[in-house]
């Protein structure tokens, strides 16, 4: 089986993650044969350019992320046009935290849409406790033809949402906690054409790995309580997974 984490954060400088040299191995060994290492400012979407520019099977992304939206947008459309940068974010609106204000959050998101568009990249969509504003923003500035909801939160009824817009679901480790019986039923109503997989390592270390730093290599155990939920073969969940990747991000 291969397999593709769609979004991790590789080499971010935090002296929780590993070198971005022996995280990718340990992914290899695990069958996970890609990744795409995702930007939330200028400096972590230059970095990620660089981690992309040094690996064969790694990609980037660039944008801003909502936590880092006060800071702007300065300097990311000068990345977009880099051939290792597949798309745009991750961005969108985050209101748990409201590190940034709302306001000024879907302002931000509003101008990689706009950058997205342009450029004719995928759009990687945050969104946390903020699906109203996610979905009118998002209809009302057009849809980027290839959008991810990355480490999609919501239930079937948002995934519902999200699949009439012509979005993808990405699902990371949360289809594996117990407390979150809606995101595996929304994983469950995903169609295969629809569906990809990512851990947001170093964050969201899957069952039984919980209060462990998360890596790439457990894009597996992903895959299988997936493929568990679904009552399909998780060799299933790893093609289909890879192929949808592929075309999203214009993988060779």
């Amino acid at each position: 089986m291969r397999w593709i984490d769609d979004h991790c954060h590789l080499g971010d400088g935090t002296d929780r993650w590993p070198e971005a040299e022996a995280t990718i191995a340990d992914a290899h060994e695990a069958g996970v044969m890609r990744m795409i290492t995702v930007g939330c400012d200028l400096v972590s979407s230059k970095l990620a350019i660089e981690v992309a520019s040094a690996f064969d099977d790694v990609w980037a992304t660039a944008g801003v992320h909502p936590h880092d939206a006060s800071g702007g947008i300065e300097g990311i459309a000068e990345l977009l046009a880099d051939p290792n940068v597949v798309a745009v974010g991750e961005c969108g609106l985050d209101y748990h935290y409201d590190n940034s204000p709302r306001e000024v959050q879907r302002e931000v998101f509003v101008q990689q849409i706009a950058l997205a568009h342009d450029y004719d990249l995928a759009l990687v969509v945050h969104t946390r406790e903020a699906w109203e504003d996610t979905f009118a923003i998002l209809e009302s500035e057009g849809v980027p033809s290839r959008t991810v909801i990355h480490c999609f939160t919501g239930g079937p009824e948002e995934a519902q949402k999200c699949l009439e817009l012509g979005a993808w679901l990405s699902f990371s480790g949360i289809v594996t906690f117990p407390g979150a019986p809606e995101v595996l039923s929304a994983a469950i109503l995903c169609p295969l054409d629809r569906l990809l997989v990512e851990t947001d390592s170093p964050f969201l270390a899957p069952v039984p790995h919980r209060g462990k730093p998360n890596r790439p290599a457990l894009v597996p155990v992903v895959g299988a309580a997936i493929a568990a939920a679904k009552g399909i073969d998780i060799e299933d969940v790893a093609n289909v997974t890879w192929k949808n990747a592929a075309m999203v991000y214009r993988l060779p």
